[in-house]
C-alpha cells in the first residue's frame, strides 16, 4: 500500500467511527496507550459481558451489546502486547450490522485510556491522529495576479480558497495623460508594494504564530506552490517577499490566468502536470480506469459491478468518491483489504472526479483480469 493510500484509508475509517450513530447506547470505545497492559481492560470487558443480560434497557440492546463486547474482546485477544502507539478499537451494532474499526498503528501516540458505551463512538483519542492526517500532504496554493491574489489549500482531494487580498497596481490603460517613465516608477513601486503585502498574507495564512521565544514554527503545509499571470508571478517569485520558511518551500512559478478559485485549479493542474507534487495517486489511477473503460476489459463501474468484482476477488484497486457514505466507503474497502486490493479515494474537486461520482455512483475499480 502507498503512503497516499494509507492516508486515504485512515481519513476513510476515522470519518466513519465519528459520524456512527446508533439510537441506543450499544456502540463500544476502547483505548490503551502504549504504558498500559490490554489484559486489564479485558478483564473490565469480560465483567460486563456477564452483567450484560441484566442491563437497564431493551432485549435487542443486550444482544446488541454483548455482539460488540465479544468482537472487541476477540480484537484485543489477538494482540500479545500494547502495540508501540497503543490501541484503539471501536464495535458496535450500526444500522443492523456490526461494524468494527481498529487503529494499532496510529502515527500519533494514543494518550487516553477510554471504556465507554454509547450511541456514538467516543472518537478523542483519535485526536491527534486526525490533526496528523488533516495535515498529511497538504499544499499551500498562492495566485498572484494584477488585480489581486489568492490563497487555498489542496490536500489531493479538494482545492479551498482561504483567503484573499486586492491590489492597487496601475493598469496599462492609467497611463493616459502621463509620461511613460513616470506611469513606469508608480506601476514598479505599487507592485513592490502590493508583493509585500501578499509575503505578510501568506505569512499569515501558512505560518503558525511565533512561539514564546520568539522562534517561527515550520510551515503547515508541504511546498508552497506559486503561480500567476506570467509577468507578475515571475516578478513576485523573484522579489525578496516571502518569509524564509516559507521560500524555502516554494515550487514553481507557473502560467495561470486569474487570480480566483478556479485559478487554483490551474495552478494545482499545473503543478501535478509537471510533477511537482507528490499526489499524483488518485488522478494517475482514474486514468488509468478512463483509459481501460474507453479501450480494455479490466475496469468495472457501479456498486453492483464493483461488488461483484470484489466477491470474485479481481479487484487490483478499489475506486471510491470522496462524497461517498464514510461507512460505506469504509465497508469496501475493509473488503478490498481482505482480497489484498488497494483502495483510492477519488477527489470530487476536479473534472473527471466529479465525472466519476456523478456517472458510476462514487465506486469502480480496476480489475486483476477481465470478469464476465
Amino acid at each position: 500500500m502507498t503512503e497516499s493510500t494509507h492516508a486515504d484509508d485512515l481519513r476513510n475509517r476515522i470519518e466513519a467511527v465519528e459520524t456512527a450513530s446508533a439510537d441506543t447506547d450499544r456502540l463500544l470505545s476502547v483505548a490503551v496507550p502504549a504504558t498500559e497492559p490490554i489484559g486489564e481492560t479485558l478483564e473490565a470487558i469480560e465483567e460486563d459481558h456477564a452483567e450484560a443480560s441484566y442491563l437497564d434497557t431493551d432485549e435487542t440492546t443486550q444482544t446488541h451489546v454483548r455482539e460488540a463486547l465479544d468482537e472487541v474482546k476477540r480484537l484485543l485477544n489477538d494482540y500479545d502486547e500494547t502495540p508501540a502507539n497503543g490501541l484503539v478499537v471501536y464495535a458496535g451494532v450500526v444500522d443492523g450490522d456490526l461494524r468494527t474499526y481498529v487503529f494499532d498503528d496510529p502515527p500519533e501516540s494514543v494518550t487516553e485510556s477510554v471504556y465507554e458505551r454509547s450511541n456514538e463512538f467516543d472518537a478523542s483519542p483519535l485526536d491527534a491522529t486526525v490533526a496528523e492526517a488533516a495535515d498529511a500532504g497538504t499544499h499551500g496554493l498562492l495566485v498572484v495576479a494584477r488585480e489581486s491574489a489568492v490563497f487555498g489549500r489542496y490536500d489531493a482531494e479538494s482545492v479551498e480558497l482561504v483567503d484573499e487580498i486586492e491590489s492597487d497596481v496601475p493598469s496599462k490603460q492609467s497611463a493616459t495623460g502621463r509620461s511613460e517613465e513616470s506611469f513606469q516608477d508608480r506601476s514598479e513601486e505599487r507592485a513592490g508594494e502590493f508583493f509585500d503585502a501578499v509575503g505578510d498574507a501568506a505569512q499569515r495564512v501558512f505560518l503558525p504564530e511565533a512561539d514564546v521565544a520568539g522562534e517561527t514554527p515550520d510551515p503547515d503545509i508541504d511546498r508552497l506552490v506559486v503561480g500567476g499571470s506570467e509577468v507578475m508571478a515571475e516578478q513576485f517569485h523573484d522579489g525578496d517577499h516571502l518569509h524564509e520558511r516559507l521560500e524555502e518551500r516554494v515550487v514553481g512559478p507557473f502560467e495561470v490566468s486569474y487570480a480566483s478559485e478556479q485559478g487554483l485549479r490551474e495552478l494545482v493542474d499545473a503543478a501535478e502536470n509537471a510533477e511537482a507534487l507528490d499526489v499524483t495517486d488518485a488522478r494517475d489511477t482514474m486514468d488509468r480506469f478512463f483509459g481501460e473503460l474507453d479501450d480494455g476489459d479490466e475496469a468495472v463501474y457501479g456498486p453492483n459491478d464493483t461488488e461483484e468484482a470484489l466477491e470474485e476477488g479481481a479487484v487490483e484497486t478499489l475506486l471510491v468518491s470522496d462524497s461517498l457514505d464514510p461507512a460505506e466507503a469504509q465497508e469496501l474497502s475493509k473488503r478490498a483489504s481482505e482480497t489484498g486490493a488497494d483502495t483510492i479515494t477519488v477527489p470530487t474537486g476536479y473534472d473527471r472526479g466529479e465525472r466519476f461520482d456523478e456517472g458510476f455512483e462514487g465506486v469502480g475499480a480496476l480489475l486483476r483480469y477481465p470478469v464476465a
